[in-house]
């Protein structure tokens, strides 16, 4: 029986850990080729060698900053050069501010980095990766968050980067969808990763017992469900709560 996604690429970003890691796996699992992009080299290799040993899918690893233009720019077309086709883009990668660090007392490099990842990152492989969905008819799918659809006093800066990413994958979608690309947004509410650990003492992998919240595998199955629509169908936007969830907002 043929894979539903055999013969289909994707490119991950933010695939060392986490919800990527998690794509990566869950994609390759439905017979995907997948290109993984993160800093950590050695973390991309580890999960490449897993894909490769348990799926029949190919994994080819891209070590980029997100943040970098030209590196961005460079990872997608070799991307498409070593498979012959995009069809799914999984903008995952992204970062937290720190969990004590107000708008008042933020370091300006802090705010750089978190902007340059969480915006500039997205805007640039989104810009990269288009031409080549637009041949395949492929999707984008944008991981977004609790956090960029409700008031985050905490974390403002950070809950700003993901109402960027949803207006502008939303926009993005009137943009594009005569061209047959599909756009899907996925807000996750907590996700037991290793999610901040630039800036904070402690990561929510720490933080939570396993399914205390959301594992990262749980999110990967809802970006394969988009990953498999078939024009003129597209998921829009899916939501990923615990089930008390709002009755702690």
């Amino acid at each position: 029986m043929e894979l539903p996604l055999s013969g289909k690429t994707a490119f991950i970003t933010g695939a060392s850990a986490g919800i990527g890691k998690a794509a990566a796996e869950t994609l390759a699992s439905e017979g995907a080729n997948v290109a993984i992009v993160a800093r950590r080299e050695s973390k991309l290799r580890t999960v490449a060698d897993r894909i490769e040993s348990e799926t029949a899918g190919t994994a080819l690893v891209l070590p980029t900053d997100v943040s970098d233009e030209a590196a961005v720019r460079d990872a997608v077309e070799r991307a498409v050069e070593a498979f012959g086709r995009l069809d799914v883009l999984v903008n995952n990668a992204g970062i937290a501010t720190g969990g004590d660090v107000t708008v008042e007392t933020m370091p300006a490099e802090q705010y750089r980095t978190v902007m340059g990842v969480n915006v500039d990152g997205m805007f640039f492989v989104t810009q990269a990766a288009l031409p080549h969905l637009r041949e395949t008819s492929g999707i984008a799918i944008f991981v977004a968050s609790f956090a960029g659809q409700y008031p985050r006093p905490g974390a403002p800066i950070y809950a700003a980067t993901k109402w960027w990413t949803r207006g502008f994958a939303h926009s993005l979608a009137g943009a594009v969808g005569t061209d047959e690309i599909g756009v899907t947004v996925i807000n996750p509410s907590e996700v037991r990763t290793e999610f901040g650990k630039e800036y904070r003492d402690e990561v929510s992998e720490d933080r939570y017992e396993p399914n205390e919240v959301t594992e990262p595998e749980t999110i990967a199955d809802a970006i394969a469900f988009a990953a498999r629509q078939e024009p003129p169908n597209v998921v829009a936007e899916l939501d990923l709560y615990r089930r008390d969830k709002l009755s702690h907002f």
